[in-house]
């Protein structure tokens, strides 16, 4: 027996997508540490993906669907937006280190002046997603994974970014500082 059609299809994308997933990564990651020169702050902005994805994880359990290739495109969107919303924090703390503040103020400043940014951002893409997530007209089958990944995957993002994200930086710091001495 050989399957054609829409199975061969989904059998495609699906072997496309365990090869563009992982290379979106890679490219993320590389293009964190080109603008950063750091594999630490690199690294802590990278923390961002995990949580992004327990969330986006939880939302599609939470909603009975399977992982799919609109689920998996929304991976991909919500991975770029939760590493953006770490860009903009991490660099946010090293200007005011630069500025001269310590690691806790620095860190607390940045929190505290990103946090509309951050929500609204946050917020907005949430909005936006929402009358994807819950359509019944033709093709919301498709749309309804894609836009549950991303709102899920924003929530819990948008919590670690905001105040996670910061104490690691933090404690970040605090293991170098121990190193040089």
């Amino acid at each position: 027996i050989e399957w054609g059609g829409q199975f061969e299809n989904l059998a495609a994308a699906s072997k496309r997508l365990a090869l563009l997933v992982p290379l979106a990564l890679l490219l993320i990651f590389v293009l964190l540490y080109s603008t950063f020169q750091s594999t630490r702050l690199s690294l802590l902005i990278y923390l961002n993906v995990p949580l992004a994805l327990t969330g986006g994880i939880a939302a599609l359990l939470l909603r009975g669907y399977p992982f799919s290739i609109s689920a998996g495109v929304g991976f991909i969107a919500l991975f770029g937006i939760a590493v953006m919303n770490g860009v903009v924090l991490v660099s946010t703390i090293v200007q005011r280190r630069e500025e001269g503040a310590e690691v806790t103020e620095a860190a607390q400043d940045a929190a505290h002046a990103r946090l509309r940014p951050v929500l609204m951002t946050a917020l907005t893409d949430i909005i936006g997603f929402f009358p994807m997530a819950v359509a019944a007209s033709a093709g919301a089958e498709v749309q309804r994974p894609l836009a549950t990944v991303v709102i899920g995957g924003l929530v819990t993002s948008m919590l670690l970014t905001l105040f996670v994200l910061p104490a690691v930086y933090r404690w970040f710091s605090e293991k170098e500082v121990a190193a040089r001495a």
